[in-house]
């Protein structure tokens, strides 16, 4: 996939104060949304991208970047 995260995801909600368990808990995000972050697979809504930059206090550019593919199309 030519979409990667430039950060850690989860890793940067625990340093904002969000724990695995407060995100479930407060419904936040679904343990599928939870376990693609930690796998670094990029599968990300409008919704759930809005989410993290509000969450994060950053631009969708800070969390991820393009990489294309080695594969020609």
């Amino acid at each position: 996939m030519a979409l990667k995260y430039r950060i850690d995801i989860i890793q940067a909600l625990k340093a904002k104060g969000f724990s695995s368990y407060r995100i479930r808990q407060e419904n936040i995000f679904g343990q599928k949304t939870l376990q693609d972050f930690r796998l670094g697979n990029v599968v990300l809504s409008v919704d759930c991208l809005d989410k993290l930059c509000r969450l994060l206090d950053c631009q969708p550019g800070d969390l991820l970047e393009y990489k294309p593919d080695t594969e020609t199309v």
